[in-house]
């Protein structure tokens, strides 16, 4: 049971990571562009709130090692 949620939550991060980079690698490309900067810093703000999405997913993952009897703090 360990490995699969481990898996999930592994698989989780890394999609997470992905999109960070797409979003921060389309909006830096919009900003060559007048008519596209306001789209770009969007890009940005979304980016940086996926920033906060990869500590949230650690946690969730040690809270839910920890109701399940594991040792969540010790990654």
């Amino acid at each position: 049971m360990y490995w699969s949620s481990k898996k999930r939550y592994e698989t989780l991060s890394i999609v997470n990571d992905f999109l960070i980079g797409v979003l921060f690698l389309i909006g830096s490309v919009f900003f060559f562009y007048a008519s596209t900067e306001n789209a770009g810093v969007w890009l940005f703000v979304i980016g940086s709130a996926q920033l906060l999405i990869r500590p949230t997913i650690r946690l969730a993952h040690n809270v839910h090692l920890q109701k399940i009897g594991g040792d969540g703090w010790n990654m």
